[in-house]
């Protein structure tokens, strides 16, 4: 093994990493840690990191926004080195993803040598190694900056890093990593004993999570204390002016939403008249009281913003609300109920969720649970389904454009499915049927907040969460290069999983006899018990088509009165009708709607794949869900 390597004398922490690292027969020619781990052993890792991810992800955010351009990526790893999280530019990114530098990578040093997040957790102190002081050669291109971080039992719990190029790292670097670090434990430590907190940081933490909109605060004798550029540009009149004036200047009828305040009752997205030096305008209006350590209201904070009643209403109208809850959702298997348990943690954060699994497994239904867990719930639930628009018009179908931006386009533009799902979540489905330039599109929107319709150079902000699916490995997607890696980490921040049915046999009974149900009561007819062979021949069936097919199969069954045997071999025809004594399944046209809507269903609205199924070709397709009403 080669030897030849050069440490910094000055630091202590190097000379003894690399001692442990020779103990430990490290060899420093390696590329790729020792150790990585992927699928439902990734997927248990990062259910018991949840709080971790979840509390840190805006911290990481908000460190690499400071270098974002300079070539560095952001790490978070759990206690034992395992990364968790990687956000950071593209072409350095690039670098690490061919050094396997991806969550369910070890970065301990018996993994990987000396290095600063392995490292800072084995001496348990901030750190920065740079070039050669990497033990393994792969990493001398770097300097990396790590930092522990503690539990309130001063338990190291993980460690976050910044990781760049050399010749950009700056002596400041491993300070800004030290105070997220920080941030990140004091976070963790007012989550886990629900600690009050004192006017200052109320008032910065209200200030930090309300930057969308028109800022003022005030103490209760209405003077103005503080207020954004943002608020200055809506209303018209200088910052010195404002700060001479009180708050009933502006918005006359302040003391009703203090008095709601007093009461502890909420008070936000309200319409309401504010004096602009333009005169009156109508703007949403929210505001959040400030409490000293004996919460007693002190301040108030004013968030103004533009009217989005009208926007929301037409997300409603065209069937932005989601249906499925969590206690809806069936099944006992031991592994999906800590998937079940795992969503539920997560479906309040505002990180992006990515969810995987074979088509379907139910990840609609899991989205829908989610988002109606979550604080978001009264708020439109968009679905976009990326597989069934065509590439051409999937940017104004995401973004909107404005009249006249595009031939035939509607009068007065057209609202992106973006601006319907503010305040509420858009579900990307098959999003890795997205071409690269709107993938690039969607980056920015996940890092800025903001949309601009196809158009206009207006810029609009947006409050949406975000919950993409696939059925693909996106993975494999990013190493073929047909997706991007930084958009996949910024998506597969809290990823999951959904195991096929046959890797829950032991729930195959229990959908076989909720289907039998539901099926029977909206079809009208008489529930048909399944004798027990049947059933265990059920059981032992593989599922490629999963509970969807499983349901397609108890509906055929409550249809014929019959029990199909060779369902692997048995090609699905969309022609097939069972009479049973039913004249209406006789009429064509009846025959045909249904075969519609049951192909639909089987291939999650996509037009292409149904059409194709049904032999023939999509503008038919379209003709024909309009002439028979058909919702996709």
């Amino acid at each position: 093994m080669n030897t030849d390597f050069t440490f910094s004398t000055e630091k202590e922490y190097v000379k003894s990493s690399h001692e442990r690292c020779r103990a430990m027969g490290i060899n420093i020619d390696m590329v790729y840690s020792r150790k990585i781990i992927s699928g439902e052993e990734l997927q248990k890792k990062l259910e018991e990191n949840t709080e971790l991810i979840v509390t840190a992800s805006p911290f990481m955010d908000q460190l690499y926004s400071f270098v974002k351009g300079s070539g560095f990526f952001a790490i978070l790893t759990d206690g034992e080195g395992c990364i968790l999280n990687v956000i950071g530019d593209e072409d350095i990114l690039d670098t690490a993803y061919r050094f396997k530098m991806i969550p369910g990578a070890y970065m301990d040093e018996t993994s990987i040598g000396t290095n600063a997040m392995g490292t800072s957790i084995a001496e348990g102190i901030p750190l920065q190694i740079s070039g050669k002081e990497h033990y393994i050669g792969a990493y001398h291109r770097w300097t990396c900056s790590g930092a522990p971080i503690r539990n309130t039992k001063n338990e190291i719990i993980g460690s976050l890093d910044l990781t760049g190029y050399s010749e950009n790292v700056h002596l400041h670097t491993l300070g800004m990593v030290v105070a997220a670090a920080y941030a990140i434990e004091k976070m963790l430590e007012i989550k886990e004993y629900a600690q009050e907190l004192f006017v200052t940081k109320k008032h910065m933490t209200t200030i930090f999570n309300s930057l969308e909109g028109g800022i003022i605060t005030t103490d209760l004798s209405g003077n103005i204390k503080a207020i954004n550029k943002l608020a200055i540009d809506m209303l018209g009149y200088g910052e010195i002016e404002l700060k001479k004036m009180k708050i009933w200047d502006l918005y006359e009828e302040w003391q009703e939403a203090l008095l709601k305040l007093h009461s502890s009752e909420a008070w936000y997205n309200e319409d309401v008249y504010i004096n602009t030096i333009k005169g009156r305008v109508q703007y949403n209006l929210s505001a959040y009281p400030i409490y000293n350590k004996d919460e007693t209201i002190v301040e108030v904070v004013f968030i103004f913003s533009e009217v989005k009643r009208m926007r929301k209403l037409a997300g409603r109208m065209i069937g932005g609300q989601a249906v499925y809850t969590f206690d809806k959702i069936i099944g006992k298997n031991e592994r999906f109920v800590k998937t079940l348990e795992y969503a539920i943690k997560i479906a309040d954060s505002k990180s992006t969720i990515l969810i995987t699994g074979e088509s379907g497994t139910g990840k609609e239904v899991f989205a829908q649970s989610i988002h109606n867990f979550s604080s978001r719930k009264d708020e439109p639930f968009i679905t976009l389904n990326c597989g069934a628009i065509p590439r051409e018009l999937m940017e104004a179908e995401l973004f909107g454009y404005e009249e006249g931006a595009l031939g035939g386009g509607k009068k007065g533009g057209y609202a992106g499915k973006f601006e319907l799902a503010d305040g509420g979540t858009i579900f990307l489905k098959e999003v890795d049927k997205l071409s690269q330039d709107i993938q690039l599109k969607l980056l920015k929107v996940i890092e800025e907040g903001v949309i601009s319709r196809i158009g206009s150079s207006r810029k609009i902000s947006i409050d949406v969460r975000i919950i993409a699916a696939t059925n693909s490995d996106l993975s494999c997607e990013v190493e073929n290069g047909d997706f991007r890696k930084d958009l996949f980490y910024r998506l597969n921040v809290l990823p999951l999983f959904l195991p096929p049915l046959r890797k829950r046999k032991d729930d195959i009974k229990i959908f076989a006899d909720h289907f039998m149900k539901t099926i029977a009561k909206r079809l009208n007819k008489k529930v048909v018990n399944i004798p027990t062979d049947y059933m265990k021949y059920l059981e032992s069936y593989d599922w490629p088509g999963n509970i969807r097919e499983l349901e397609n199969v108890i509906e055929l069954i409550i249809n014929t009165e019959s029990f199909p045997k060779n369902l692997g071999s048995r090609k699905y025809q969309y022609n097939e009708i069972s009479c049973n004594n039913d004249m209406d399944s006789y009429n064509l046209e009846t025959i045909e709607k249904n075969c519609i809507i049951r192909a639909l269903k089987d291939f999650d609205g996509n037009i292409s794949l149904t059409a194709r199924a049904l032999g023939i070709g999509r503008s038919t397709l379209y003709r024909k869900l309009k002439k028979y009403g058909i919702n996709y």
